[in-house]
């Protein structure tokens, strides 16, 4: 920060800068150089996995958008993630630590950046913690979800995107490869976690039903790539192995996911969000069903590992879904999207990310996350 004089000012929130840029200055086209309607998103959970490769995704293609990052920064959210796009592009990026449950600093962000349009990423996510204890993910997952979307209709929002799951639909049997998940698979949530996405779910079509919000969602299966949370498979099996420690391999390791690679996911969003009908579901997924046990090999592998060295089988979670598989064939038809990425080349970079960004994850994989690792394998 340079003073006050400056464009860029910052206040402090709860120990974590706020960042924005003058509300008067504007970028220009990317095409034309004139100044366009300029698009002000809200972007909730940007300090996360996903939602922080979404607005990486759009920063350095220098999109004609305006993005507000919010994020709670919980153990997942960690302002690394977006730190130095705040710090080499002000006049597009902000951030402001906050809680999307706040209905007060929500509308008071709203105004102050103009907001125009929402994508609603933030959510607890994991299904261990689920297990844990569910009342934070009811909490942030449909009550927040329910705030967002008052503030929404309150200051008339042009669009509204919830990024929701697969896990909603429930599980597909291993014995019938024919059958995926559509838009029209009814919604049977097996865990607290998908429960409470699904409750979100039903609040986002109720508000385009009942108040004509323009609202569209969009539900994803698997991700893998970088800035991946560590307790999730891919990274944490990356981690540990790179820490010479056996990874917990679930049940049988049969549990059969669709894998999609980061940036194929935030291609699609943004599609959706420039595309999409709405009060319409697009399923996003990556034609690439694969078992755990392969992505484990596959790990191993790749890392120079033996699997007898490598692996400790664990006692399943409960309610585990056996299957998860994507028809994404109404995306494609209807936006055009498809992945771009083949597994067997984006699993390599996102291997070697976690190599090059050893500092990022040694500094999550202590203290708190210490003590929920030992907690969720003990004894399993």
């Amino acid at each position: 920060m340079n003073g006050e004089n400056d464009s860029e000012k910052s206040r402090e929130t709860g120990g974590v800068h706020e960042f924005w840029a003058d509300p008067t200055s504007w970028q220009f086209s990317r095409v034309s150089g004139k100044l366009p309607a300029m698009r002000s998103i809200m972007v909730t959970g940007a300090a996360g996995f996903i939602g922080s490769n979404f607005v990486r995704l759009l920063v350095n293609r220098r999109e004609a958008v305006k993005l507000l990052a919010l994020d709670k920064l919980t153990y997942a959210g960690n302002l690394a993630n977006i730190g130095d796009l705040l710090k080499s592009h002000p006049e597009q990026l902000a951030f402001a630590r906050a809680d999307i449950c706040d209905a007060g600093e929500i509308e008071r962000l709203w105004e102050l950046h103009k907001i125009t349009e929402v994508v609603h990423f933030a959510a607890e996510s994991h299904v261990d913690r689920s297990i844990l204890g569910s009342g934070p993910f009811v909490q942030t997952n449909v009550v927040g979800t329910q705030v967002l979307l008052d503030v929404a209709k309150a200051n008339k929002v042009q669009k509204f995107l919830q990024v929701s799951t697969d896990e909603v639909y429930g599980t597909l049997p291993e014995d019938k490869p024919e059958e995926k998940f559509t838009e029209e698979t009814p919604l049977q949530p097996n865990s607290p976690y998908s429960a409470s996405k699904a409750a979100g779910d039903c609040l986002v079509r109720s508000y385009f039903h009942t108040f004509g919000l323009p609202v569209l969602t969009t539900r994803c299966s698997n991700n893998y790539g970088p800035y991946h949370f560590p307790e999730k498979l891919i990274p944490l099996f990356v981690t540990n192995l790179m820490e010479g420690k056996k990874v917990p391999l679930y049940g049988d390791g049969m549990n059969i996911r669709d894998w999609l690679y980061v940036e194929d996911h935030c291609e699609a969003i943004w599609t959706v969000l420039n595309k999409g009908r709405f009060g319409e579901v697009y399923n996003i997924g990556g034609n690439n069903e694969i078992t755990n046990r392969k992505i484990t090999e596959t790990l191993i592998r790749e890392m120079g590992r033996k699997w007898d060295d490598s692996v400790q089988y664990v006692k399943d979670r409960p309610g585990h879904d056996r299957r998860y598989a994507i028809d994404a064939g109404k995306i494609k038809r209807e936006l055009g999207w498809e992945p771009k990425h083949r597994f067997d080349e984006a699993i390599k970079t996102t291997i070697q990310w976690y190599r090059d960004h050893q500092d990022w994850w040694r500094n999550i994989k202590s203290g708190e996350y210490l003590k929920y690792y030992q907690q969720q394998y003990a004894g399993r």
